[in-house]
């Protein structure tokens, strides 16, 4: 396969992905400016092991929590990239839980999603201290974000403890990915396809899954979004399937950040399912 006919390769399918990641990056340092804010807080002993806490204004007991797990094929971007996310999060009155991981190559996948299991066990254990309920946690993540979010509410965590999970422009088949551009940055191995290919896990029941796919995006988004939401309802989940209207990979992201777009909307929507 060329790399102009990849369509994992998202630079190749969105012509103003550099203006994007630019834009999303200065909101996030905005955002960092003006959100109420607790910075770096470790969920293990690795450098890469944070998140930040972005919390209301109008801060009250009892708040919902969401998480959010950036993309980036695991292997780019970091939680400060994502800040900006927080701005809708926080104005659904819920606190935001912006996660950070260790990159591929130098980790494999077993590393990352041991990492953002152990963050979410640090924001069950310890975010009533800073005015979540853990009894309301909700999650979201975007392409390889989308991925190790389903890893919060699998078999291994149940009872999970997500109420909902909004899962946007996801990877959950790994193997497609060894025949992409990929092969040659991350290597992902026939061992990882197995072990950590959402598709062929079984996931916790009680969870309300939402899976959304920009409307432009590329042929195995919207695949994978359908086999995925089709295997979680065959596992008795609330599974529901959308596509954002104009939208490409990288243009859906930047707007979960954006209140009042079509993709802040099923944000709030996940949150208020906690």
């Amino acid at each position: 396969m060329t790399l102009a006919a990849d369509l994992f390769r998202i630079r190749d399918h969105v012509a103003d992905f550099d203006d994007i990641v630019k834009d999303i990056k200065a909101r996030s340092e905005a955002t960092r400016t003006d959100i109420p804010m607790v910075a770096d807080i470790a969920y293990g002993a690795d450098p890469t092991e944070t998140v930040d806490l972005f919390i209301p204004r109008h801060r009250r007991a009892g708040m919902p929590v969401h998480m959010f797990i950036h993309g980036g094929y695991w292997r780019m971007f970091s939680k400060r990239d994502y800040s900006y996310v927080a701005d809708t999060i926080t104005g659904a009155g819920a606190i935001a839980v912006i996660v950070d991981y260790a990159l591929m190559p130098v980790v494999r996948m077993v590393t990352i999603v041991d990492q953002v299991r152990r963050a979410k066990q640090w924001v069950l254990e310890r975010i009533a201290e800073h005015g979540g309920d853990p009894e309301r946690i909700s999650v979201s993540g975007h392409s390889a974000g989308a991925h190790l979010s389903t890893f919060l509410f699998n078999e291994t965590e149940r009872p999970s403890g997500i109420k909902a999970a909004l899962l946007l422009g996801g990877i959950y088949d790994l193997k497609p990915l060894q025949s992409s551009f990929l092969r040659t940055e991350i290597g992902i191995t026939d061992k990882e396809v197995d072990e950590f290919s959402p598709m062929t896990r079984r996931h916790d029941p009680s969870t309300s899954a939402m899976l959304l796919v920009g409307a432009d995006e590329t042929p195995p988004f919207h695949q994978q979004a359908d086999a995925f939401m089709a295997a979680l309802s065959r596992q008795g989940l609330p599974a529901t399937r959308s596509s954002i209207a104009a939208g490409n990979h990288m243009s859906s992201v930047r707007d979960l950040g954006i209140p009042g777009s079509e993709a802040a909307a099923w944000l709030d929507k996940v949150i208020a399912r906690t």
